[in-house]
Parts: C-alpha cells; structure tokens; sequence
C-alpha cells in the first residue's frame, strides 16, 4: 500500500500518456486515467488504480473539478495542447489539486514559433530565415527574393485551427514549396481568411530533441534523442528515435537550457532542432512546452521525467536516481513506423520533402532485424506492462474485421 499522493494523467490515450502513467505508477504512485474513450490505451496499463472516459464536447471547467473531489488527486498531468489551453485559464490549485501544467502566459510563448525563434535569434542560437506574410504585403516580389525549397509553417497552430475550420480548410503542420510559383499558390488558398502561415528557409539535417525538466529557471533532467525515422516521413511523429550520449551536443544542450531560461519555462519541454552534421550547425526548429511524442525511449533509457516533475511539483526535491546515466537504447512506435515503410517501398507514392532519399531496401532491413536488436523497445509494447499492446492490438483487429464487413455488404 502507498502513501504517495494519488495523480491524475488527462490524455491516456497515445503512448505518451501511458508513458506518463506507467512512470508514475512504477514508483508507486495511484494513478487516475482520463481517456477519451474505452478504448485508451492507459487503461489497460497495470499502473492505471482506476480510468474514467472524459465527457464528449463538455468544456474542462465542468467536470474536472468534481472528478478531482472524487478521486482525492493531488496532482494533475495533461498531454494535449487543447487540454493544456484549457487548463491554463483554471486555477493553479482545483479543489487542493495542483494542476501541473503551464499558465497562460508560458504556454502562449512557446505556441508562437515566430517569439520563440526571436528570442533565440536574439540568443545567438541558429533560426531559419523566416517570413510571416501579412495583409498588404507585396507577395509576389517576397516570393522572388527568397531562396528554395521553403517550409511553410504555422506561427500559432492551436490558435489558426478555429479559422481554418470555418473555411474548410485543412491543417497542414509543413508544406514545401520548391519556387515561387508554388509558393504563391499556396498563400492563395489563405487569402479568404487574411491569415497566412510563416514561410521559412529550408533547413537540412537530422532531428535532434533536447528534452529538459526546468525547475526555477535549472534543468534538473536532461536527455536527447535523434530522430532516425517520421510519420510521414516529410516530417511528424518519431517513429523511430536513439539516444545520444550526454557528452554530445553538450555546448547546444546548454544553449537549450538557456532558451528555456530566457522564456521563464517551467516543468518539462523538448528543444528541437535540425542538426546538419556535414557544418555542425543546430538550426532550431521549435519549443514544444509539453511531455513529447518520443517520451516512451525517455522512460525506457531510465530518465524519468513524469516521476521527477511528479516529487518536484509535490515535495519541492528532485527524487534519488537510481541511475543517472540514461541507458542507450533505441525506440520505435510500430504503427506509424509499418505505415511509413509502406509509403517508402511503393514508388508510387509521393514524398513532399525535397530532400528526403528513398532508401527502401534499407528501411525493410531495419524494420526486420529491429526485432533482434536487444537495445530496442517499443512505444507501446513492454513485457512489464502488456496489457496496452494487447487491447490495442484486438482493438486494431476488431476494427479492421468490422471495416470488411462493411465493405462486403
């Protein structure tokens, strides 16, 4: 039986909140899932001491508070930017419950990609050359003075969603654009709602993560990662990521570090950049002020960032590591890594990345003989804790069975 205060995760969902859960739960804290339906991962977890599916289209403010009566928590975690906008307008504290998320003010500085490359720009860190196009602006002569490929990128993503929405257009988290032509063209399809996305010098090199836990303006945990593999592979979710040794990147490490200090950041966030090994330049790409998609490698390598945010948010200390080296190891999430080698081995399909070198016999060699690698493990699967692969993978099945049925009819 545990005297540690019970936790409450509010996205048990993806593979990053039953991370958050299985961290929180291997130390021995209860833990209350929240997930969006029966079907959320965490709640097949071991570590999950009970789960709840969140009310459809209710606002947050409306039922958390008397879920946190109910359950007793101390604390809360939340995964998703939506549910971390809401959260910030709420108190710190809900009925004694302390909402370990950012305030409004923090989270609103690292949304906005165009403050958050300012300040690094101002910083001395490596930005993109960026341009963010307004009403009035002379499109046509911008357009003819950059160089090519660009990126276009939303400043502010969940703030730009509700626009896009009215008009029925989609959100697109990076859209290349190879000349002017196709760059006109595709401002052309924003001009109805008089907001465009940033345009930005496209920037070669690998994806390096820099992940840190800052406490009072100190990062009390640090890890990176290099991301080998995304879905889609233009760039996205990692699907298949490496830890780097703590002597690497240790100067850009510290730069992070400062970046974060400088935006007053508090608990835990990822620092990513496109790291060009061939001139050694680390081009930031963005903040992510929030528990990240590759976490599940983190937890696995043995730098536990739920527990530590957990003992510091709680009892103002760093809690005893039993290893402060984090292991090496390698991290794949299996879904998204098969859909992405489809895409790769089918010469059909069309990869937008200019850059990006089909490697198909290649990548089928390292999706086969990642199953007898003994440094890799999975987002999802883990011998410890089955339960999650096992209900999503008859969660999957059932799906797929009910998909021919239909298709049969």
């Amino acid at each position: 039986m545990t005297d540690l205060p019970l936790a409450i995760v509010l996205g048990v969902d993806t593979p990053i909140g039953l991370t958050v859960l299985r961290e929180l739960g291997e130390h021995d804290v209860p833990v209350h899932g929240i997930g969006r339906s029966s079907h959320a991962l965490g709640r097949f977890s071991r570590y999950c001491t009970s789960f709840s599916v969140r009310p459809s289209d209710v606002p947050l403010d409306q039922w958390l508070p008397e879920l946190i009566q109910q359950t007793g928590a101390a604390i809360l975690f939340a995964i998703s930017e939506g549910d971390l906008l809401a959260l910030a307008d709420l108190p710190e504290r809900v009925n004694g419950c302390l909402i370990c998320t950012p305030r409004r003010d923090r989270l609103e500085r690292v949304l906005d990609k165009r403050q958050t490359l300012e300040l690094a720009a101002a910083l001395g860190m490596d930005v993109p050359a960026s341009w963010q196009p307004v009403a009035g602006d002379d499109f046509a002569a911008r357009s003819q003075a950059l160089p090519y490929p660009v990126v276009l990128k939303w400043a502010d993503p969940p703030a730009v969603i509700p626009a896009l929405d009215t008009h029925a257009l989609p959100f697109e988290k990076a859209e290349f654009a190879m000349d002017a032509p196709a760059l006109l063209a595709a401002l052309e399809r924003y001009r109805p709602m008089g907001l465009w996305p940033m345009v930005q010098s496209y920037c070669p090199g690998e994806g390096l993560g820099h992940m840190l836990l800052m406490h009072q303006g100190q990062a009390k945990l640090r890890f990176q990662h290099r991301r080998l593999h995304e879905w889609p592979p233009e760039g996205g979710v990692s699907t298949l990521c490496t830890a780097e040794p703590a002597q690497q990147h240790h100067e850009q490490m510290e730069r992070s570090q400062a970046l974060l200090r400088a935006l007053d950041w508090q608990g835990p966030a990822m620092v990513e950049y496109r790291h060009d090994a061939a001139t050694g330049r680390y081009w930031l790409m963005e903040v992510n002020g929030r528990f990240w998609g590759s976490l599940p490698l983190a937890w696995h390598c043995g730098a536990s960032f739920a527990w530590t945010s957990y003992h510091l948010a709680l009892f103002g200390v760093s809690p005893a590591q039993a290893d402060n080296h984090p292991k090496m190891r390698r991290a794949r999430y299996m879904i998204p890594e098969t859909r992405r080698l489809l895409r790769i081995v089918r010469p059909a399909s069309h990869i937008r990345d200019p850059q990006f070198r089909r490697k198909p016999m290649a990548d089928l060699a390292t999706w086969l003989f990642g199953f007898f690698d003994p440094a890799m493990r999975y987002y999802v699967f883990t011998l410890r804790d089955p339960g999650p692969f096992l209900a999503d993978c008859t969660h999957v099945i059932r799906k797929a069975a009910q998909s021919l049925v239909r298709r049969r009819r």
